[in-house]
């Protein structure tokens, strides 16, 4: 939570990936605080639709389809973003995904070259083209959805995920002290196996042996995680930058 009262109370933030899994729930805490969201997503049905439940609890939203692949596409929802609400505060970057899981030697260059396409291009896309308005502005949070794969190396099912989500990692570093004294925060968060439907192709026992290895017993609610980005962009959390926070019940 922030210290002050209201703390986000008419700021923006700008969510990728916000259709589903994190990027719904940290779109609904942040409509919970009184922040606009700015829903962006490759599936505009998914981005309405949390948009709309957004206005429902009483905070403003807009949505925007985007493939945060495509540098122009990025470039057009960080323009909406400003045209709608004029500034914005902070950006989660929570598109990507595993696309398929394989073993090493049946991951394929197109699997490797999409995953890191979604992974760490669209983050770096998403990122690059918030910052100068966040310059512009004197500060800004930038949160990216990295993950405990990065530390466990995802071996037997995702290397090419987990070996993404470790760019990832060292992106936000970059970022975080290239830009620290410029008032731009950038940090990602290091989620375990999350409740979402980013494991719906998952296997079973794939699944049960990820539950095994957590201290916890268990997978993650995706608002437990929307409660971290949360803290993350308040004034509760103005030293944090050029990290990464894990969030994985015990995993790694």
């Amino acid at each position: 939570m922030a210290k002050t009262p209201d703390y986000f109370h008419g700021k923006t933030i700008l969510i990728t990936g916000a259709g589903s899994g994190i990027g719904r729930a940290t779109a609904l805490v942040f409509a919970r605080e009184g922040a606009n969201v700015v829903c962006a997503d490759l599936d505009p049905e998914a981005a309405e639709r949390v948009a709309n439940q957004v206005i429902q609890l009483g905070a403003k939203a807009t949505f925007v389809q985007c493939d945060v692949t495509i540098r122009a596409e990025v470039d057009a929802m960080v323009g909406q973003a400003i045209s709608d609400f004029g500034k914005v505060d902070f950006e989660l970057n929570s598109a990507g995904g595993a696309l398929a899981r394989k073993p090493f030697l049946e991951i394929t260059d197109d699997l490797w070259e999409r995953t890191y396409a979604l992974n760490v291009k669209g983050t770096f896309n998403s990122a690059q083209a918030i910052i100068p308005h966040m310059l512009q502005n004197g500060a800004g949070v930038i949160v990216n959805i990295a993950s405990v794969a990065a530390k466990v190396g995802g071996a037997g099912n995702s290397i090419h995920y987990a070996s993404s989500k470790g760019a990832v990692d060292t992106m936000t570093m970059g970022i975080g002290r290239e830009f620290a004294r410029q008032g731009i925060r950038c940090l990602s968060i290091s989620p375990g196996v999350v409740d979402t439907a980013f494991h719906n192709e998952t296997p079973e026992t794939v699944l049960q042996a990820f539950n095994d290895l957590t201290p916890m017993g268990r997978m993650a609610a995706p608002e437990e995680i929307a409660e971290t980005v949360l803290f993350a962009c308040s004034d509760a959390a103005p030293y944090m930058t050029a990290d990464t926070v894990y969030v994985s019940g015990g995993l790694r």
